[in-house]
């Protein structure tokens, strides 16, 4: 019994110094890596669907991804962030308002690209504040140029009637296609 008694002992005394030594810049990322995700649920899901259970789920959703970064749980939030927008426009008929889905969009690849520093941070390291400044704003500028490439795109496929879309699915391929050659391009390089 006094075995077991020091093994707690012994593991309480693990964890108050594990705790001591977190630093509040891997807590930060971890934590926007939370208000992303739920943010992008309350801007996916339509109204209708929150309920005190519904929010408790997605709270919960969203505290995985900022807890284990390095598995599962960035892809199982991005899915039910999709769901909620498929939900919305399906289930309910909410019109796809371009703001709305940018938004989402936005969202989800902060969400993503906070997990992919997190993964890299351990709970204990000693950050510089610039490099994740200089994260985000390569962030915002990936987020800045797919919004006013979408709504390019968006403002091509309302022109010209039924043709438009045609046109703005042939840009879109386009830009997929040179893309796709801009990164085969990059890795051949190294």
């Amino acid at each position: 019994m006094n075995d077991l008694v020091e093994g707690l002992n012994e593991r309480a005394r693990a964890l108050r110094y594990a705790v001591g030594r977190v630093s509040p810049t891997p807590l930060l990322v971890r934590a926007g890596i939370f208000f992303a995700v739920l943010v992008g649920f309350l801007v996916a899901y339509p109204a209708q669907a929150f309920t005190p259970r519904s929010l408790l789920a997605l709270t919960v959703v969203a505290v995985l991804p900022a807890v284990g970064p390095r598995r599962v749980w960035p892809t199982f939030a991005a899915l039910v962030t999709v769901g909620g927008w498929l939900l919305a426009t399906l289930g309910f008929d909410r019109p796809p308002a371009l703001w709305r889905l940018l938004a989402v969009a936005t969202l989800l690849y902060l969400a993503h690209t906070l997990c992919a520093l997190a993964a890299l941070l351990p709970y204990d390291a000693v950050v510089d504040p610039d490099l994740v400044l200089r994260w985000l704003a390569r962030a915002g500028a990936v987020v800045l140029a797919g919004a006013v490439l979408g709504i390019v795109l968006a403002s091509v496929g309302g022109v010209g009637g039924d043709t438009g879309s045609q046109v703005a699915t042939v840009v879109g391929l386009l830009v997929a296609v040179g893309v796709s050659g801009l990164l085969a391009w990059l890795l051949r390089r190294r």
